[in-house]
């Protein structure tokens, strides 16, 4: 039995449906800049889907469910890589990044997907970070291919903001 075939019993469902065997695992999530206010950080958020997945990675939302302040993002500089933060693999071709406001969230999507057994970086770049110290947390859900594929929630990236100290002179 071919491997595409074993994918294909394995995930689809009697209505349609398609999900991961195995979830994707959300392995961590930083800022190159945590002050509030700072212009030109970034933020990666990095991501492993096992071989077992099942189906490969399409898309992912990352939605801010804690925290005072949604950044905008610069959506076009919006970037995606194998491998983890500090060892940058080769990069992974994006359909579209999508910002939503009024849900506070961020649509990625692969294209082409992400197959299994691969450790995955999302960097964003915020216009600039939040105007508010504090832990912001940020949900993270993973799809595979499929009009109708089923998300799964891999967890909060947390991301802590600190006020600046303030200098008199």
């Amino acid at each position: 039995m071919g491997i595409h075939a074993q994918f294909a019993k394995a995930v689809q469902l009697a209505d349609g449906s398609t999900h991961f065997v195995q979830p994707p695992r959300l392995l961590s999530a930083s800022t190159s800049f945590n002050t509030v206010n700072v212009w030109h950080a970034s933020y990666d958020f990095t991501l492993d889907l096992p071989e077992n997945a099942g189906e490969p990675l399409q898309r992912v939302t990352i939605a801010l469910r804690e925290g005072g302040d949604f950044p905008q993002f610069f959506l076009t500089e919006s970037c995606a890589f194998a491998g983890g933060s500090s060892r940058r693999g080769q990069a992974l071709n994006l359909q579209g990044v999508t910002q939503d406001r009024q849900s506070q969230s961020l649509t990625i999507v692969f294209d082409p997907p992400v197959t299994p057994g691969q450790t995955v970086t999302i960097r964003l770049y915020p216009i600039r970070n939040p105007r508010f110290g504090g832990v912001y947390l940020f949900g993270v859900t993973a799809f595979p291919p499929g009009e109708q594929a089923r998300g799964q929630f891999l967890g909060y990236g947390r991301l802590h903001f600190y006020e600046g100290d303030r200098f008199w002179y």
